[in-house]
């Protein structure tokens, strides 16, 4: 399993970039840059491409919603251009909260716009003059639409590569399955490697069935916060908030894909009491209904052999990328973290 961190620069985002060579030093294989609501992630990515050397940086993830489908391709090649080919372009739908209340656009047809982008930056990406006819997109404009002017046309600049890696963001049964026949990685939330199988096991099947076998295997990003210790059970607490803030507050009733996730897991009583609370305001008492076996089984923390169990547990259901959130008391700590996992992984 390769090891990745997502990148939390809440002290700073400059102090933690230089952070980031140690992390590499340590044995980090990536790393990735969120968008959501905040500065953009792709003046981030290349300033972390600039200071470091091997590591690989993945945004995590680039809106479908915010760029234009060639955009985003132009950005994905910037991105591999400057960091010498160590770029992943993470995508995802996100929700009609952040597209519609913040960007202003419509949250229209999430699948089908995923799979033309998937499309279309593929073509760009290996210098094809560019005509794509599609549902959601045409390149160029058709007859009647703009100026009549618009010809097809292919990037300027030579990609480092044709075939840039493509994650994908999803966690509902078609968007998973269409993550597994077009995408080079998915990534979902919230990952619980013994219920995966049932929740996502026949989506994975139907796409898998479809792949076209150059894609290679599906890389499985598996999201965990990390602590290994006999003093450490009480930081599974830290993730009751955040968990409530999905299950309960992203997207409204009947809207919230998190909490449909949770009720598929089989805490439906709980998912909508969390969601109750949250709505309501009462964002305390909602993470304190999160259920703590969701808690404990989504994460690595713990003594050294529970963390063992749980790395098998993941490495068994299918993740091949662990995506984790070290938690030590200063930056020596967490870098031992990262170098005990990565050592840990390499022997399950």
């Amino acid at each position: 399993m390769r090891i990745g961190m997502a990148l939390n620069y809440s002290g700073g985002f400059k102090e933690t970039v230089a952070e980031l060579a140690d992390y590499e030093k340590a044995g980090l294989d990536i790393v990735y840059v969120a968008e959501a609501y905040s500065f953009d992630a792709v003046s981030q990515l290349g300033y972390i491409a600039a200071k470091t050397e091997r590591l690989e940086i993945a945004s995590g993830i680039l809106q479908i919603y915010s760029r234009t489908p060639t955009l985003m391709a132009m950005t994905a090649a910037g991105l591999d251009y400057v960091s010498e080919g160590r770029f992943t372009l993470g995508i995802g739908a996100s929700g009609p909260q952040v597209i519609e209340g913040f960007h202003g656009v419509p949250y229209t047809a999430p699948l089908g716009r995923t799979r033309e982008i998937v499309d279309i930056c593929r073509k760009v990406w290996r210098r094809e003059r560019l005509q794509h006819e599609g549902k959601f997109y045409n390149i160029p404009l058709p007859e009647g639409q703009g100026t009549g002017l618009g010809k097809p046309l292919k990037i300027i600049n030579h990609p480092v590569r044709a075939d840039i890696p493509v994650l994908i963001a999803a966690i509902g049964p078609k968007n998973v399955e269409m993550t597994a026949e077009i995408a080079n990685g998915w990534e979902p939330i919230f990952y619980l490697p013994e219920k995966a199988k049932d929740v996502w096991g026949e989506a994975l099947a139907a796409g898998r069935a479809k792949r076209d076998p150059s894609l290679g295997e599906l890389d499985v990003v598996g999201q965990a916060p990390l602590a290994i210790g006999d003093d450490v059970q009480g930081f599974l607490e830290f993730g009751r908030p955040m968990a409530a803030l999905y299950i309960g507050g992203m997207g409204a009733k009947g809207k919230n894909f998190y909490n449909n996730l949770c009720r598929r897991y089989g805490w439906e009583k709980e998912a909508e009491e969390i969601q109750d609370l949250y709505l309501a305001g009462k964002k305390d008492e909602a993470a304190a209904k999160v259920p703590y076996e969701l808690l404990e089984k989504m994460s690595l923390i713990g003594s050294e052999g529970h963390v063992r169990e749980r790395l098998a547990a993941m490495k068994e259901s299918g993740v091949t990328t662990l995506n984790v959130t070290p938690i030590a008391g200063d930056h020596k700590g967490r870098i031992a973290l990262i170098e005990k996992i990565k050592k840990m992984a390499d022997e399950v």
